[in-house]
């Protein structure tokens, strides 16, 4: 299997399967001298771990992360950092039921007919427990931005179609749904307990601000910003829609509307608006990144749903085991972790972009 492999100098490589022995990723091209914890990982873990509330599903796993190696004394070695997390609850007899079954909306049957065999123990690589690898990646991209003043902070900005009207992040912490509007988060909880009584489950909409950018990371062709943080966050199995700025919304604007003018500014030169969300031409133009995206509803629910057996053969089933009734609270987290990603491969790109940039690194300038 191909493509569990994301960067070019920035390098992320997860491995495990949802019901496995363990998940976990090998960080290749940390630059040496970067403090770095396995506390700090975990704060990571922490956000995007089952069992927290009513609203996640209540599968009991500590997901305590194990750094193997990259870290001595508290600091990367520029060696791979590989990072471990154990499964320790997996409960692979709630899937005998419909072990050869393809699940409505899950990966089953694509996965069944490209290598004509597939982990049925909750749906294996393509399950959502993948996503582990990820977060411990972007916890340590996080800590090298920091070092830029740079960080990103993604939350869930809607539950259904019950969108948050204002913004504070302080309570995101304090509702279990991590919205930053107090009000909606309420109504979203009480509509989520409706659909759970009716055994059905609600997707949303994940936002992500980065601050303290600067301009010019980026590649202006193929490797555009917009672009590589596009692919990583459609990378996450249950995104299904990236949009950046104001997004389909430009579509329908006259270009005097849409255009962001330039003025001169307190840092520099600024942006009067930030229609674009932050990236021209493929290139940060040094305001704050805008993304959102837009992610579905879990497919595993309990109410019947109708489907077909390995052998063709119509059936209906309704899923057992123990299921998110909504990611919302969990998927910020690994938003927020494939942005870092895409940000600090960037930034390591973007040290070789000129030849002045290279005598600065080679202490020639």
């Amino acid at each position: 299997m191909a493509g569990s492999i994301f960067g070019t100098l920035f390098r992320v490589s997860t491995f495990g399967e949802s019901h496995g022995t363990a998940l976990g990723a090998v960080i290749d091209g940390c630059p040496a001298g970067l403090p770095l914890s396995a506390e700090e990982i975990q704060a990571y873990l922490n956000r995007r771990k089952p069992g927290q509330s009513a609203f996640t599903t209540p599968r009991k796993e500590a997901d305590t992360c194990e750094i193997l190696s990259g870290v001595f004394e508290g600091k990367t070695l520029g060696t791979p950092i590989a990072v471990l997390v154990w499964n320790k609850d997996q409960h692979s007899a709630d899937y005998q039921a419909i072990w050869d079954c393809y699940r409505p909306g899950h990966a089953d049957f694509g996965f069944d007919r490209k290598f004509g065999f597939r982990d049925p123990r909750g749906g294996g690589r393509s399950s959502g427990r993948e996503t582990i690898g990820r977060v411990i990646g972007g916890a340590i991209a996080a800590k090298l931005l920091a070092e830029f003043g740079i960080r990103a902070f993604a939350y869930v900005s809607a539950v259904g179609a019950i969108e948050a009207a204002t913004f504070d992040e302080a309570i995101c912490a304090e509702n279990l749904l991590g919205m930053p509007d107090p009000e909606a988060a309420a109504r979203a909880a009480a509509y989520l307990k409706e659909v759970m009584q009716a055994r059905d489950s609600l997707g949303g909409t994940v936002s992500c601000r980065v601050t303290g950018m600067f301009p010019g990371l980026g590649e202006p062709v193929f490797d555009k910003l917009d672009a590589e943080l596009a692919k990583a966050v459609m990378s996450i199995g249950a995104v299904k829609g990236v949009e950046f700025g104001d997004g389909f919304g430009v579509s329908t604007r006259r270009g005097s509307e849409d255009n962001d003018a330039f003025c001169p500014g307190q840092g520099g030169t600024e942006k009067k608006s930030n229609h674009a969300g932050g990236m021209l031409g493929g290139i940060s133009d040094g305001s704050d990144i805008l993304l959102r995206a837009a992610v579905k509803a879990t497919p595993s629910i309990g109410s019947p749903q109708e489907t077909v057996n390995k052998n063709g053969e119509p059936v209906t089933i309704e899923i057992q085991g123990r299921h998110d009734p909504t990611i919302m609270p969990r998927a910020a987290v690994v938003v927020e972790s494939m942005v870092n990603l895409v940000l600090a491969d960037l930034l390591l790109r973007n040290s070789v972009s000129t030849v002045e940039k290279l005598k600065r690194a080679a202490g020639r300038a």
